[in-house]
């Protein structure tokens, strides 16, 4: 880290301590050569996740928007907040680690599904049907025996 008084480029960290709640550390460090005293911070840098649409257009990935859509599908269900915002944890931290930074809503989708899967069966329906499209009974009712089959 250069030394912002003379420019050297060697310190020690004196004191290193975490800000905002982890996001964040704040290093205290003094120059070899001056002496003088200076504060850096070091964060995660991370790289935005592309989703491509069913459209072929790109947009960032918005994980409120994923958020929206899972507590939409648990609407008077007995689900926690808590319990959909770990799932979004969950799958934003699978997209995170992949090495693809672009990947298809369709993807998202189907990681979206498992997990609701395991959430509550009610909310997957509902979450699948407006996901792949139902054009009409026959095809819920394939996706609910596909449901059962599983079990």
């Amino acid at each position: 880290m250069k030394c912002p008084f003379c420019a050297c480029e060697e310190s020690k960290v004196i004191d290193s301590r975490p800000t905002d709640e982890g996001e964040r550390i704040r290093r205290r460090r003094e120059c070899i050569k001056c002496g003088k005293r200076f504060t850096t911070y070091e964060i995660i840098e991370s790289v935005p996740i592309l989703v491509i649409k069913k459209d072929k257009s790109r947009e960032v990935f918005d994980r409120n928007k994923l958020l929206s859509g899972m507590m939409r599908a648990c609407e008077k269900r007995q689900v926690t907040i808590e319990t959909l915002e770990k799932a979004v944890d969950d799958i934003e931290a699978n997209l995170q680690n992949s090495l693809d930074r672009e990947v298809t809503s369709m993807h998202i989708g189907e990681l979206a599904m498992d997990k609701l899967k395991d959430i509550d069966e009610v909310a997957y329906v509902r979450f699948a049907s407006v996901y792949r499209h139902f054009k009409d009974i026959n095809a819920f009712m394939d996706e609910l025996s596909t449901l059962l089959e599983s079990k």
